[in-house]
Formats: structure tokens, C-alpha cells, sequence
């Protein structure tokens, strides 16, 4: 699987001998002294990678690091790696998201069986960002009144309670309602109320809505 390696650790001998044999797999590796100078230099999170990171360095420590990209957003996975085990250190590492934890020195193919499970979580956490993205696009161009339907329609309510509940009706609300399913791209009702739900918009509707545009 394609993906970017970004490998974190003080220990020059042991970058050189980590990138030798995530290259050699046929990953790209970027490699960095310190914490602070992946935070100096932020990988590009729009491609699928993962990050190999120590956790007792100068400066900023492996935990520390993970708490900064944590406040960032970063979507990265992280497998860390130590050569001091520290039960209080794993388990807080763990809850806080890392995909793995290992103890130096590390067999081969299993630090490359965890590099390949985090790269591939990271690429299907890309792929639903980028569903989202444009389910958030698709429904900025629904104009105010579409969207006073749509949020009425997806909570299972008819088109006689739309109609009634906006001032307008049924026939233009369903006119509205065959408008907003084109610019949605979907067939069904269903298929709305999931974009709805992956969208948190039902989240958001509570209540009857009221109407400030009038009718149709």
C-alpha cells in the first residue's frame, strides 16, 4: 500500500536504520530529529501516512507531541515505539488514540503489519472526509426555503405537514422536494435521511421551524 511514513526519533542511527527498510518495502519516508520539528514542518495530512514516533526524546517526549496534534485536528495515526516500557505511558497513549505501541528493538514484520494497517485507516478516514466534503457541498447550494424543506422532510414528516408548517403548498413543497433530491444526487427518501444523519443536520432540527422567507 502507498503511503508516507513520517518517522520521529532522537536516535540518528536508528532513522537511517527505520527509513532503509521502510524504503526498501517501498514507502516514502520523511524523517525528523524532534517533536518540534515535525510540528515546525506539519506533514500534508491530504495523503495517506501514519507516524512513527518515539516516545522518550529531548525536548518535546513522544506523548507530548501526540497531545499537540490531537489540539491541531490531525488525523494521522500514530505507532509508537520505545525502548523503556512504561504501563502508565501506554495506556494513556492507547485511550488517546495510537494505533500501536512496541518495545525496541521491534521484529520487522511486525512493525510493517502495523505501518500497514495505520496507513490503510488513515486512507478510509480520507475517503469519508471526502464523501463528507461534498455532502456538505452539495448541500450549500439548496437556497433557504429548500433547505427549511429538507430539514422538515428527513424528520418524516408528509408534504401536507411541510406545507402546512411553511405557509405554503403541497404542491410547491413537492416541487421543492423533486428539486432538492437532484441537487442532493439521491433516489429516495432514505438516501436523504442518511446524508442527514452523516451531516448531523437531524442533530440540529428540534422543534417545528419557523418561517421567515414566506411561502414557496
Amino acid at each position: 500500500m502507498p503511503g508516507i511514513v513520517y518517522v520521529v526519533d532522537d536516535d540518528a542511527s536508528y532513522r537511517t536504520a527505520i527509513k532503509r527498510l521502510l524504503e526498501k518495502t517501498g514507502y516514502r519516508v520523511v524523517t525528523y530529529a524532534s517533536a518540534q520539528q515535525l510540528l515546525d514542518q506539519r506533514p500534508d495530512e491530504n495523503s495517506p501516512g501514519c507516524i512513527l514516533l518515539d516516545v522518550r526524546m529531548r525536548g518535546l517526549s513522544g506523548p507530548d507531541l501526540q497531545s499537540r496534534l490531537i489540539e491541531f485536528g490531525s488525523t494521522l495515526p500514530i505507532v509508537f515505539l520505545t525502548g523503556y516500557m512504561d504501563i502508565t505511558v501506554t495506556v494513556k497513549a492507547i485511550k488517546a488514540g495510537a494505533d500501536n505501541f512496541f518495545i525496541k528493538p521491534v521484529r520487522s514484520d511486525e512493525l510493517l503489519r502495523a505501518i500497514e494497517k495505520a496507513l490503510a485507516r488513515h486512507e478510509t478516514a480520507l475517503a469519508l472526509k471526502g464523501e463528507l466534503e461534498t455532502l456538505r457541498a452539495r448541500l450549500s447550494t439548496l437556497t433557504p426555503r429548500q433547505r427549511q424543506v429538507f430539514e422538515i422532510i428527513v424528520r418524516g414528516k408528509t408534504n401536507k405537514h411541510a406545507a402546512r408548517e411553511l405557509g405554503s403548498t403541497e404542491r410547491t413543497i413537492k416541487a421543492h422536494r423533486q428539486v432538492i433530491m437532484e441537487k442532493m444526487n439521491v433516489q429516495s427518501l432514505a438516501q436523504l435521511v442518511t446524508i442527514a444523519e452523516r451531516l448531523g443536520v437531524l442533530a440540529q432540527v428540534s422543534g417545528p421551524l419557523n418561517d421567515e422567507t414566506g411561502a414557496g
